[in-house]
């Protein structure tokens, strides 16, 4: 298999730790593929015609793209039990949607202030952006801590990512106040190696 990926994206983030909680990291050909909205990457055209990373090219079937398709898929490949069985299956795709949700609104605002002209900036669209994570932020504390800290599944790998992203490129407007429970687990919680060992470079 082929995975086409960009070492600081959030979303390969996720893909990346799904194959070293599940033992199939040797199983995928790395392939840099980075773009941006404004220049997407030329060699995805013809594997995600939305241009967009992480994409798994299989030998089987056609690509894979989206993260919460290749992390499923990779799970169900390797028997990995990530997304559990039964009722507890719905509240780790809730989680990891919630995740989503944070990784889609902080990268909105890194988005706006690295591709966005000054002058065209619209500091009210990023503060709302940041609302969103501020809202699931508290929502992991009153809401998810159980469930964070119960056996490791993909809605938890999901919010670690997440969290880890919204430090590298937000970590100024302080998400861990007020939530000091999401914290100490978040702390805990990057220290596993599928979380060390994918830890995004500065910058």
């Amino acid at each position: 298999m082929k995975l086409y990926y960009s070492p600081t994206s959030p979303y390969v983030r996720k893909v990346m730790a799904v194959l070293h909680e599940t033992g199939q990291l040797a199983d995928v050909e790395l392939i840099t593929a980075s773009g941006t909205p404004l220049a997407p990457a030329d060699e995805l055209r013809g594997k995600n015609p939305l241009a967009k990373v992480p994409a798994l090219e299989r030998p089987d079937g056609p690509t894979l793209f989206d993260s919460r398709v290749i992390c499923a898929y990779l799970d169900d490949r390797a028997d990995g039990g990530l997304y559990p069985a039964g009722t507890g299956r719905w509240d780790t795709l809730t989680l990891e949607a919630l995740a989503d949700g944070i990784l889609d609104a902080a990268l909105l605002m890194t988005y706006e202030t690295r591709l966005r002209p000054e002058d065209k900036r619209m500091p009210e669209w990023v503060d709302g952006q940041w609302t969103k994570v501020e809202r699931a932020c508290a929502a992991l504390t009153t809401r998810w801590m159980s469930h964070l800290a119960g056996p490791v599944d993909m809605g938890q790998i999901a919010v670690g990512c997440a969290l880890g992203y919204v430090d590298l490129r937000h970590d100024a407007r302080g998400w861990r106040q007020g939530n000091d429970a999401l914290a100490a687990w978040f702390e805990a919680f990057e220290s596993r190696p599928s979380m060390a060992q994918t830890r995004p470079p500065q910058g």
